[in-house]
């Protein structure tokens, strides 16, 4: 049986369509969510984003959206991408002080480093905990591409390092993954770990 993954459709995710794409080729089957009701008809749930956490979140809310993913995250299993993952949080410090969704106890801020940002191109994981959205991919590189990075402590399953600096480019907590990278931009890294999203 083929596996629904819903993809949310929120505005600003940007990268919807390269996303959808790479699920395809990874053997799921894609149906977009823009209502609560589009929730039915998923067994899994992908939350894409390119831009601002403060405009995802206006934009959620617009949407009517918070409150029924909330309720949906906990019942299927979800990942969050880039943005995607940052809004998972209490707290972002992007455009001001937005409240996320949440959902995992951290907070998005600007990544300090003496180095350009935005972090961008591939970089590689150091995966510290064993898990099945990250299995076979612990000597992979990603596609990086970001300006703000999730402060957390205690969901960490990656980290990476970019020039002296490590930042959290994994999360778990329970059925719900995170990731800082772009996998749909990540070559067949990326398809893999769709095939592994799938697979859960």
């Amino acid at each position: 049986m083929t596996t629904t993954v819903g993809l949310i459709n929120y505005g600003i995710a940007g990268n919807i369509h390269s996303i959808k794409k790479a699920i395809e080729k990874a053997g799921g089957k894609v149906q977009i969510v823009e209502k609560e009701s589009d929730f039915k008809r998923v067994d899994k749930i992908v939350i894409p984003g390119v831009g601002s956490f403060k405009d995802a979140m206006e934009e959620l809310h617009k949407d009517g959206l918070v409150d029924s993913i909330k309720k949906e995250i906990s019942a299927k299993p979800t990942l969050g991408i880039c943005l995607g993952m940052q809004i998972l949080s209490t707290l972002g410090y992007e455009y001001g002080k937005t409240k996320g969704l949440e959902i995992i106890e951290a907070e998005v801020k600007p990544i300090i480093v003496d180095a350009k940002v935005p972090h961008m191109g591939f970089n590689s994981l150091d995966v510290k905990h064993h898990n099945s959205l990250l299995y076979g991919l612990e000597d992979e590189q990603f596609y990086f591409m970001h300006s703000y990075e999730m402060v957390n402590y205690t969901d960490i399953i990656a980290l990476t390092n970019y020039s002296g600096h490590t930042f959290v480019s994994a999360i778990q907590k329970e059925n719900l993954y995170g990731v800082q990278f772009h996998p749909e931009k990540s070559r067949e890294a990326g398809i893999q770990l769709f095939q592994n999203f799938i697979n859960l």
